[in-house]
This record gives structure tokens, C-alpha cells and sequence, in this order.
């Protein structure tokens, strides 16, 4: 079962990685701006080699990983999958706790966004069709960069946010119940005031300049998760109305992991959103 299972995922990469032009460790920060960084965060991405996609809608992913752990690289599935369908895919990496607190990611997604929109079309991207997506931390940093303007993203620059059991929407509240320590690095994440833990939660900038939502949520993942996504929507309700939400009965890596599979449901899913807007 287990040699079924490797043959099928090989078999699955060959058919689509030959659908795909990968462009790998593009920079997408200025050479000032990594002078203090051990290593500089890039981004990949994933173009369709058919010749009649072009100036294709484009997708920005920022993965996961409790804002201290993950690897854009791990996320080559992700990009080869959307982009044998047509869409141009970004996977950015970035610099992790406690290199860095959630500011500073914050601060390079939202440079990445930016960098997509002004060179996007070297890839056959249409830089006025961004949709951004991130599961779990991931989600958090693409709601902070475009909902608060702090961070530079111009407004009608992202078409849509697809938020895939995204952690850290409403920080200030979970903080408040379970103050952050060492563990996972959350102190040097996050600091130990509050008033910094408010400014990390995209709940309190929402307004009706923001992108259009659709929503992910694990029937099983986190409770921390499942009440911050509750209060998020309520939160949005007011400036977009019933938000698109998808609940599936899975827990919180799944939500992820079953993007590996390019028959997922979740790809036409998400394309339906982006053509919609």
C-alpha cells in the first residue's frame, strides 16, 4: 500500500511539474532591507506552461507553521497544482520567530503582495487579478498586511483573501486568556503587551475598503481557531454581509496536506471565488 501510495504522489509530481515553469528564490525585498536578517526570504513561483493561459488571475500563498517553523519549499504541491490550472502562483517565504517578531513578517507578506503587483506580468500574471491565501499563521500575515494600512498595501490591490483555518485573527483576545512564555516563541513573537497583541489582530482593522473574504474552517482543529474565525466573521459581517464559508471535517494539518491531492474540491473551489470577483 505504502509503494502504491509514493508510485501515485510521483506520478502526481511528474504530471504536474511538466505543467509548470518554476522561477525559484525570486527576491522580492530590497538589499537594505536584509542587511540585519541571518538569510533573505524569496519567493517561488509556479507559471503554466500551456501557452493558452495568459495574463492568468494570480494566487499569493503564505504558509503556516505557528509563525516559527515552516518552508515555502515544502509548498511546491500547492503552487504546481494551481498553476497547472491556469493560475499564476506565488509561494512566499519569510523570516520566523524569534528572528523576527509578527511586525517584521508582517511587514515582508506585505512586501511580497506589493512586489507581485508591480512583476507579476513577467510571469503572465494579471496584476490586477491578486487573490492572496494563507493557512493558519499564514492567514494571519495576509489579513494583517492588507486590512491595516500600516502596512502599505494599496487599496484594489488584492481582489479577494481565501483564509484557510487561519490562527491569530483576534490575538489580543487569546492573549488575554493565555499570556504568551517561551513556548513556540511566543513572547518573542508577540511581546508581552497588550497593546501590541491588538495591534497584531486584523479583527480590529476591518473596514468596507477590505478585499473580499471566503473562509476555510476545520470542524476539528483548534478551539483557538474555531473562536477566532467566529468572532472574525462577525466582526466582517457588517462591511461584506454573509461571508463564504466552507467547513470541512478535518483537523488542522489536513487542512492543509489535502491540497497535495490536485483533485481536490478545494481548487475549483477557490477558482470559482477568484472568477467570481
Amino acid at each position: 500500500m505504502k509503494s502504491y501510495l509514493l508510485s501515485l504522489i510521483c506520478l502526481m509530481f511528474l504530471i504536474t511539474s511538466c505543467a509548470s515553469k518554476k522561477f525559484k528564490n525570486v527576491s522580492y525585498l530590497e538589499k537594505s532591507e536584509t542587511t540585519t536578517l541571518k538569510s533573505e526570504p524569496t519567493l517561488n513561483i509556479f507559471q503554466p506552461k500551456n501557452k493558452k493561459y495568459t495574463n492568468n488571475k494570480v494566487l499569493v500563498f503564505v504558509h503556516g507553521g505557528n509563525w516559527n517553523s515552516g518552508d515555502k519549499k515544502t509548498y511546491n504541491f500547492f503552487g504546481r497544482n494551481f498553476a497547472k490550472k491556469g493560475i499564476t502562483t506565488v509561494v512566499v517565504g519569510y523570516t520566523l520567530s524569534p528572528e523576527v517578531d509578527y511586525d517584521g513578517m508582517t511587514k515582508q507578506v506585505a512586501k511580497a503582495i506589493n512586489w507581485t503587483k508591480n512583476n507579476i506580468k513577467n510571469y503572465n500574471g494579471n496584476a490586477n487579478e491578486i487573490f492572496l491565501t494563507g493557512h493558519s499563521a499564514g492567514g494571519h500575515l495576509i489579513a494583517l498586511a492588507t486590512v491595516n494600512p500600516k502596512y502599505n498595501v494599496p487599496n484594489n490591490t488584492v481582489k479577494g483573501i481565501i483564509l484557510n483555518d487561519a490562527a491569530g485573527l483576534d490575538m489580543y483576545s487569546y492573549l488575554k486568556q493565555i499570556p504568551p512564555t517561551t513556548e513556540s516563541d511566543y513572547l518573542a513573537t508577540w511581546t508581552n503587551n497588550p497593546e501590541e497583541w491588538k495591534k497584531a489582530s486584523p479583527i480590529y482593522y476591518l473596514d468596507n475598503n477590505d478585499p473580499k473574504f471566503m473562509v476555510y474552517l476545520g470542524t476539528k482543529t483548534y478551539q483557538s481557531i474555531k473562536n477566532g474565525t467566529a468572532s472574525f466573521l462577525t466582526a466582517l459581517e457588517p462591511f461584506q454581509g454573509q461571508i463564504e464559508t466552507i467547513l470541512l471535517h478535518k483537523k488542522h494539518v489536513p487542512m492543509m496536506t489535502q491540497y497535495i491531492f490536485p483533485w481536490s474540491n478545494r481548487y475549483d473551489e477557490i477558482i470559482d471565488f477568484m472568477n467570481k470577483k
